[in-house]
């Protein structure tokens, strides 16, 4: 099959032949119809995460049909149309047992601990427990926007964050999962503040219901101040929806008393630990709260949401590039801001 591959952290990737995959026993191969490029696939280029081994294939967020089956699945058949959560669980573990798959304790991810999506063919383990069905009037573009971004933003928000209608929620970094979160918040009946250094990430976010908009540029230091001027004291919830020790920080100054800050964007090591100021969070009761990724079998909210036009995912997808425009596009993620959205790579 044709794929991306890297053969050094940082280092250009290219398109090159590689061998087929062939399912495990409990698993699937998946041809891939569409797959997101995201901002973890270039921390994982960056050699920001732990795990990677050389030569690599990036690629987490995808949908495609099912290639083949290993001989142990019980519920999926060559054909049918799927995607899947980019925490790919075991379905043993005591994390699983308690439902918290997005957590498993011998978690996969496509693009992380094996080659990942970024070809015409992707191995997935654990069929049963982590392929989700994609309906005939969903377009596959649309359902590989899920996998990573739009399912983790609709839990951070929904099931972390817990919005509620007439809520402030603030958006720390308007990318695809950022984006995500304001159309989320907003169906959710929240009003949203957008922080973000691009104006075209923010007219994106305002056009997505986005009730006050913020120039982090403007605000070298953090935009919180902003933030709790346009929310009359604070916002309610706070994400930080980019991954950096700034704008966690930002995130939970943001919050009035009793607020509710996640973290949903990942922190590079390298970067260094975000300086949380403890004391606030102390005198004010705030609660801070992680978030990752979203288990298969919460999907069906979502889906329905989808389903009858309460949340359109689909507005998200600006581009449609081919696996021979990935490399550029993935090292063009570490440069200057973009307009937000997600590039969706059709091999």
């Amino acid at each position: 099959m044709r794929a991306v591959v890297f053969e050094e952290f940082g280092q250009e990737a290219r398109v090159c032949e590689v061998p087929d995959p062939v399912p495990a026993a409990l698993g699937v191969v998946v041809r891939v119809e569409a797959t997101g490029l995201c901002r973890s696939d270039w921390h994982g280029w960056r050699g920001h995460d732990d795990g990677i081994t050389l030569p690599h294939v990036p690629g987490h967020e995808l949908a495609g049909t099912i290639e083949a089956v290993g001989s142990g699945v019980a519920h999926w058949r060559p054909g049918d149309r799927v995607t899947v959560p980019f925490v790919c669980a075991c379905g043993r573990c005591e994390a699983c047992a308690a439902g918290a798959q997005q957590v498993c304790e011998r978690q996969t991810q496509p693009g992380f601990t094996h080659w990942g999506s970024f070809a015409e063919y992707v191995a997935l383990d654990h069929a049963d427990v982590n392929l989700v069905a994609v309906p005939e009037e969903l377009s596959f573009a649309t359902a590989a926007a899920l996998g990573c971004r739009f399912a983790t933003a609709f839990r951070a928000v929904v099931g972390q964050g817990r919005v509620a209608p007439g809520e402030w929620v603030a958006v720390h970094g308007c990318g695809g999962l950022g984006l995500s979160a304001v159309m989320i918040a907003v169906a959710a009946g929240a009003r949203v503040v957008a922080v973000d250094v691009s104006a075209a990430a923010l007219r994106r976010a305002e056009s997505f219901g986005a009730a006050a908009c913020v120039d982090a540029s403007a605000h070298p230091e953090g935009a919180d101040a902003a933030v709790r001027e346009l929310t009359g004291g604070g916002a309610h919830l706070s994400l930080d929806a980019l991954g950096s020790p700034v704008t966690c920080a930002a995130s939970v100054r943001s919050l009035r008393r009793r607020g509710r800050h996640v973290q949903v964007g990942l922190l590079p090591p390298a970067a260094g630990d975000p300086a949380v100021p403890m004391a606030r969070v102390i005198a004010w009761e705030l609660e801070i709260l992680g978030s990752h990724g979203m288990a298969a079998h919460d999907y069906p909210p979502m889906m329905e949401r989808i389903r009858t036009g309460a949340l359109r995912p689909h507005l998200l997808v600006t581009s449609t590039i081919g696996l021979a425009e990935a490399p550029a596009a993935l090292a063009a993620m570490g440069t200057a801001p973009g307009a937000g959205g997600v590039t969706i790579i059709e091999p």
